[in-house]
């Protein structure tokens, strides 16, 4: 079997750039106030490419207070498909200035959330990055607070906790004016019974892309379900019974679940009922039948612009609030039509 060789050390590279290990450290420590000569640095900086040199990260660590480390403590993003995109945004970012991420997925247990801080803040990461797989409301754990920390996908209520989350109100609009500028003027929405600001964002966003077009708010045409596919099957008589042409649904997996009742009672899309859905789970949306359009959230660029705050490049200007929205973008596929009649649907009759 091959052995891995054996790493030079600091002495050795003193050696052959014939200069004491205290010089070879400063050079390496990148101090520039250090009375070194150009071209003493440069016969150092020779002798750590010839013989493979890698300096003592942990040493480096104690010399300067800080690592080129960054936390991300996360409740279940790193077993979540979609929201993964976090991690991957987040890490991008980080490479890109020169840090790497040490990543701890906590499942929601707070012990080793506690314990996952503590190792971080024993490695003196530059500072953490602490997100939620959905958006919601949350607790600064106590630990965190030892560190410059950023919220990514979820917020806090005590002033000055800097946080990034996605613009629910926007992406409602977005995904409310896929339908009026295909002509449509009676159109549905199908939010979430569960409480969470996304359920408040995305009817804030449906009443406003109404008003922009001059279409008075209905609030018949509000209906709520369970957002999940079974949610939206058991919606579709309720929905047919209000002779809308399009619907908007609170997420992708409630609209999947409306397209299998519609279906079933021979209502085609878009050919009788446009649907858009939200979130752009691609296992979803992009695999029905018609492919769904829908609104994005953004879990990339959380990621990435918590990374950026977290080190200074984006931070909110001086009175403006510390919690940055991020855009959720359309993404149109084949889900929705041309208004071309008035639906006139009714449920079926009900069983003896």
């Amino acid at each position: 079997m091959n052995q891995p060789s054996r790493p030079a050390t600091l002495k050795e590279v003193a050696e052959a750039a014939g200069v004491s290990p205290s010089t070879v450290s400063l050079v390496v420590n990148k101090k520039k106030d250090a009375r070194i000569s150009p071209e003493t640095r440069r016969r150092v900086r020779d002798a750590i490419r010839d013989l493979g040199y890698r300096p003592n990260a942990l040493a480096q660590t104690l010399v300067s207070g800080s690592s080129r480390f960054i936390g991300l403590v996360a409740d279940a993003i790193a077993t979540t498909p979609f929201a993964g995109q976090i991690i991957h945004g987040a890490q991008d970012e980080a490479w890109k200035h020169g840090y790497a991420l040490l990543i701890a997925n906590t499942e929601g247990n707070g012990d080793l959330e506690n314990d996952a801080i503590t190792m971080m803040l024993e490695h003196k990461v530059r500072g953490i990055l602490y997100s939620t797989w959905f958006h919601r409301l949350s607790e600064v754990p106590d630990a965190l607070r030892e560190a410059d920390f950023v919220l990514v996908n979820c917020f806090a209520t005590e002033d000055g906790v800097r946080a990034v989350v996605p613009d629910e109100a926007q992406g409602g609009r977005e995904a409310t004016e896929l339908l009026v500028r295909a002509g449509h003027r009676r159109i549905a929405f199908i939010n979430a019974t569960i409480p969470a600001p996304a359920k408040d964002g995305r009817l804030a966003g449906y009443r406003a892309a109404l008003d922009d077009a001059g279409l008075a708010f209905d609030p018949g045409l509000v209906l709520e379900a369970y957002p999940d596919q079974e949610g939206g099957y058991g919606a579709v008589d309720a929905l047919l019974s209000l002779g809308v042409t399009a619907v908007y649904c609170y997420n992708d997996r409630m609209a999947a679940g409306l397209y299998d009742g519609l279906r079933e009672r021979g209502v085609s899309v878009p050919g009788d009922l446009s649907v858009v859905g939200f979130d752009n789970q691609e296992v979803i949306a992009a695999h029905v039948r018609p492919p769904l359009s829908t609104v994005a959230l953004p879990h990339y660029e959380l990621g990435a612009a918590g990374i950026r705050m977290l080190l200074g490049l984006d931070s909110p200007s001086d009175g403006a609030s510390p919690i940055v929205k991020v855009p959720c973008p359309a993404v149109e596929r084949e889900s929705v039509g041309p208004h071309t009649r008035a639906a006139e649907f009714s449920p079926p009759p009900a069983s003896p």
